[in-house]
């Protein structure tokens, strides 16, 4: 039970600090080249204890296995990272913090399609909760400043994706294990990346230097490395559904990182949408639990 708590504090915290990570990186590199190199050191970071997991349970793969991972990388890299950090850059840290976090929520949506876990009355309801959390944290009627349309679209996009990546993930990883399915999307997703960059005319190493090597390797060891790797250390010695108490413990503490580090202010409207996201996240994460049990 320790062990647990220890692994899910370790990647919660790690994972709060992301959005205001990315901020201040994002003023000095490129959105795309930030994405690119963050997933990059991410994926070899985590590939020594992928190739652990895959010795460990003799792990073979087949085409098919490597396709799937290869589209992988690109829902999650491609195309939810490129938008989470578009989304970070045009609104304050903790809206898309909050906002992404909803993520779960369009798992299961997506996992009602391709999996067994098909959606039921409290997970709606706990979506429509969540999809409500949102409504308040954004403000349409009155924006906060810092926030933009464009910002608030991005993170949305960026969690719907991400979601489509956990519901991919949760199909293969009986036989391909958590920790080899990420890193090889990761490293995949990542390689992706060179002809998007190249075409795009955008840099992949250049402007990285004393000044900001310090925080892309902690982007890249710390969040992406070691917070996937005590994500998943969760799981192994409880659940997926245990393990996904991180994405409700974020909501709380990344706001409260964002207010220290860049002095950004959340108004009512923000505690209530956090108060909703922390409920419609507690009712998905009852019922992960329930069907665990019931299994």
């Amino acid at each position: 039970m320790k062990k647990i708590v220890m692994y899910i504090l370790i990647s919660a915290a790690l994972f709060s600090t992301m959005e205001v990570a990315l901020k201040v990186a994002g003023n000095q590199l490129d959105a795309f080249q930030l994405t690119f190199v963050r997933f990059l050191i991410g994926g070899l970071f985590l590939l020594p204890f992928a190739l652990a997991e895959i010795k460990k349970n003799n792990t073979k793969f087949t085409k098919k296995d490597y396709l799937h991972m290869l589209l992988m990388g690109i829902v999650c890299i491609d195309i939810g990272m490129i938008t989470f950090q578009l989304g970070v850059e045009n609104s304050n840290a903790s809206t898309a913090a909050v906002i992404f976090c909803i993520n779960p929520m369009f798992t299961m949506i997506f996992a009602h399609f391709m999996t067994e876990e098909k959606l039921n009355k409290m997970k709606l309801i706990a979506l429509g909760i969540g999809l409500l959390g949102i409504f308040f944290m954004i403000k349409p009627w009155d924006m906060s400043p810092g926030n933009t349309l464009l910002g608030i679209s991005y993170t949305i996009a960026s969690a719907i994706a991400f979601g489509l990546y956990s519901a991919m993930a949760r199909t293969s990883v009986h036989r391909l294990k958590g920790l080899t399915q990420t890193s090889i999307s990761f490293i995949l997703g990542s390689i992706t990346m060179v002809p998007i960059l190249m075409i795009a005319g955008r840099p992949a190493f250049a402007g990285i230097n004393s000044g900001n090597i310090l925080m892309m390797l902690y982007i890249g060891i710390m969040i992406t490395g070691i917070g996937y790797l005590f994500y998943f250390l969760a799981m192994g010695v409880s659940d997926a559904a245990t393990a996904s108490i991180v994405f409700f413990v974020k909501p709380a503490l990344a706001p409260i990182i964002a207010v220290i580090i860049l002095n950004e202010v959340i108004g009512i409207n923000g505690f209530i949408g956090i108060a909703l996201i922390f409920i419609g996240s507690y009712i998905n994460l009852r019922e992960q639990k329930r069907k665990g049990e019931t299994a």
